[in-house]
């Protein structure tokens, strides 16, 4: 056949991947669903009720022909005011939206400066961009000062996550800071960051009180903490408008369901009406982690670094027949393997004990 020996190879490093079907009985230490609200069946219900109250229940066409509709424009206002912004738009996923942001943004005379542990999606998109892109350490100011000071143009472009997806580390706020200061456009990808730490659970904007600029542009999924699909860009007027007319994945896809974003403006006027209960949950699991563990988590991202793929699968094994599903994650995804671990809201904390104990005594 003609992928046998490249799937060969890819086995024999232990970097095999396929889909797979996990028991329901399994305790769900593994998806992105942090504050529990991907089981909250009632909020179907709610979410279908406002959708039965129009007479199309598809978006049908691109958001620029006729598959705009009221339920996304609600959406969006929703998220704009909730988060400080100007205005926003609906994506139909968290990869498309960086595909839209980098491919689109980043044009002939412009530099892109990246985080080397930027997303998979916001990379792709980079490599359509030739020599405008200049990637600097993860998380490493200096290494931005240095770059900046060698390939900045008359407009630069700064990209970086609020809570990066393997390791669960917040961005630097000194990288913030310089991006403003140098008056630098700064896409922050808060897939991992919203619905999970701030005051008002709003991202890293909020965790670090910075007041949104015109220069800042956000953008989030809804398959996370917001227990949907979807993805959403946060920005001025402007930006949006320009992303209308040169993003080509907002152009030429099909617009976002509208079950799922309805199901996400529900869900968040859920945490909004529920702040000091997913707050207070979300502390006693960080310092559940630091007591177990000796782990001060600032993120909803436990990762525990193993010493090759072959352990980190088995050890995957040996928490599924205890009952316990965790995430086995493997190069190229990650440098080193980890066992990437999520406490979410909704799991009982004798489970999330339980769970630190058998990863501390098996290691």
């Amino acid at each position: 056949m003609r992928y046998t020996q490249e799937l060969e190879a890819i086995k024999k490093a232990n970097r095999f991947r396929q889909r797979v079907v996990f028991e329901d009985e399994l305790q769900d230490f593994a998806s992105n669903d942090y504050l529990g609200l991907a089981s909250k069946a009632s909020h179907i219900d709610k979410a279908t009720k406002v959708l039965k109250s129009y007479s199309s229940i598809a978006p049908k066409a691109s958001m620029l022909v006729n598959g705009y509709h009221q339920i996304h424009k609600d959406f969006e206002d929703k998220l704009a005011h909730l988060n400080g912004f100007e205005s926003a738009i609906c994506v139909g996923s968290g990869f498309l939206a960086n595909m839209a942001l980098i491919e689109s943004l980043v044009r002939k005379n412009d530099m892109l400066f990246m985080d080397e542990e930027y997303h998979a999606s916001g990379v792709m998109a980079s490599r359509l961009l030739g020599d405008r892109v200049i990637i600097f350490k993860h998380n490493d100011i200096e290494d931005l000062k240095l770059k900046f000071a060698q390939f900045s143009k008359k407009r630069n472009i700064i990209a970086i996550e609020g809570v990066y997806s393997m390791l669960g580390d917040l961005v630097s706020k000194e990288i913030i800071d310089f991006a403003d200061e140098s008056e630098s456009i700064l896409i922050v990808d808060e897939a991992h960051s919203a619905g999970v730490i701030g005051d008002r659970l709003l991202g890293i904007f909020d965790y670090f009180n910075i007041k949104v600029k015109p220069t800042h542009i956000k953008m989030g999924t809804l398959g996370k903490a917001y227990g949907s699909y979807g993805a959403y860009i946060l920005a001025t007027k402007e930006i949006i408008s320009f992303l209308e007319n040169r993003a080509k994945p907002i152009i030429y896809s099909t617009a976002p369901s509208l079950f799922d974003v309805v199901l996400a403006h529900v869900n968040i006027d859920f945490i909004v009406s529920n702040l000091d209960y997913f707050n207070d949950k979300l502390k006693m699991i960080r310092e559940l982690i630091n007591e177990q563990l000796k782990i001060e988590l600032k993120s909803s991202i436990l990762a525990i670094e193993m010493k090759s793929s072959t352990d980190t699968l088995n050890m995957q094994k040996k928490l599924i027949e205890k009952g316990y599903l965790v995430g086995a994650i493997r190069p190229p995804t990650v440098k080193t393997p980890i066992l990437r671990i999520i406490p979410r809201v909704s799991q009982d904390n004798d489970d999330l004990r339980e769970l630190l104990r058998l990863i501390s005594h098996n290691q």
